[in-house]
């Protein structure tokens, strides 16, 4: 990302993803958690004319299929089982990040989609160069779609939970227009915060000290730890956003008895809020509801904010108010025998969540489902 001025980089991203930012992805790669240790090795695609960034394209080769959140591990047994190589492969996305936003990104005075056909071809000669098996777009937008259609990109189908905003007041508001079932377990949650004298404190821009991060730092590392996963961020990531993205920062900390004793992140551009990493000391009740969901959404509904993006997986999102939405990648693979086996389970794959999330919709938490029947009519 060095090779680019944050200047020129942010002429592209758009006003709604702060993922794409250079001061993120430049976080990643200067703090050592991109790289060859974690099996991110970032290759990024830019596209010039006359000194002029027109558009670029964030490229990682892989060695894994850790931190993309679209799984395709079958895929990588199938070619093992076959006495082929599956890795390296190439992939967009976000490292660690499952998140929608454009990947392919244009300068706002350029031609869209011939430049997004030049970044695709240049993607696709780059994975022939490097050996790579296949090329992988991983939460593209819709809007994106036509695109990886005509240049014979296999799109894969999945889905997230999210919180939109209807034009509400307040929270009350919101509350209003749940059934009545939901909205009692929404209430009822909430008490509980207060019954267990917990006071919750919401923090951005200058208010968020680096102490806080630190105190992040140290819930993430908890979360991570109870899942046993790998801790893929270091405290010095968490400095360096709090020195280049606090605008974009929103903390969110519990306290009890004096003691801090829960946070969550969550990052704000634009019409979006994207919930990212929570951790908490003890055991609370209900208390990942009300930092994870019910405090950004009153954040989401005082700031005019449109969408709010929990992160992945979690049913039990549905009845505190998210509805599921079709999310999309798209899959090139080099060979022949493979691509047409993966097309023919990606077709069935997208019946079958489809059907899905059809069986989701007698359990929408809203009086009036007309929200939830247009999600279906979309997808």
């Amino acid at each position: 990302m060095r090779a680019v001025s944050s200047a020129q980089w942010s002429e592209l991203t758009g006003t709604n993803f702060p993922f794409t930012d250079h001061d993120f992805l430049s976080a990643l790669e200067e703090t050592d958690c991109v790289g060859e240790e974690s099996g991110w090795l970032p290759c990024h695609l830019t596209l010039w004319n006359n000194g002029s960034l027109h558009g670029a394209l964030c490229l990682y080769e892989k060695y894994n299929g850790y931190g993309e959140y679209i799984f395709d591990w079958g895929w990588a047994q199938a070619y093992e089982r076959h006495g082929l190589n599956y890795y390296p492969k190439l992939v967009s996305a976000v490292p660690f990040t499952p998140a929608t936003g454009r990947k392919l990104l244009v300068h706002p005075d350029a031609d869209i989609f011939p430049v997004r056909k030049i970044l695709l071809k240049e993607a696709l000669l780059s994975m022939r160069r490097r050996n790579c098996s296949s090329l992988h777009f991983l939460y593209i937008t819709a809007e994106e779609l036509p695109v990886f259609d005509s240049m014979g990109f296999m799109i894969r189908h999945s889905f997230q939970f999210h919180w939109k905003n209807n034009n509400y007041q307040d929270f009350d508001q919101f509350l209003s227009t749940m059934k009545g079932k939901r909205r009692k377990e929404i209430l009822r949650e909430r008490r509980q915060i207060k019954e267990q004298m917990i006071t919750v404190s919401v923090l951005q821009g200058n208010e968020i000290t680096r102490e806080h991060m630190h105190q992040m730092f140290q819930f993430y590392i908890t979360t991570i730890s109870r899942k046993w996963g790998h801790p893929y961020l270091s405290l010095e990531f968490f400095y360096r956003i709090h020195e280049t993205m606090l605008k974009r920062l929103v903390l969110i900390f519990a306290y009890a008895d004096g003691d801090c004793v829960a946070g969550t992140i969550n990052f704000h551009k634009g019409n979006c809020l994207y919930g990212r990493y929570w951790g908490c000391k003890g055991n609370y009740r209900s208390l990942h509801f009300e930092l994870c969901y019910y405090q950004p959404i009153e954040f989401a509904i005082r700031n005019r904010i449109s969408l709010f993006e929990a992160g992945a997986q979690g049913e039990h999102k549905i009845q505190r108010g998210f509805l599921p939405e079709l999310t999309y990648s798209a899959h090139w693979v080099e060979h022949p025998g493979f691509r047409s086996s993966i097309s023919d389970f990606l077709e069935d794959e997208k019946v079958a969540i489809r059907q899905g999330i059809k069986e989701f919709s007698p359990h929408s938490p809203y009086r009036d489902n007309d929200s939830f029947f247009a999600f279906e009519s979309r997808s």
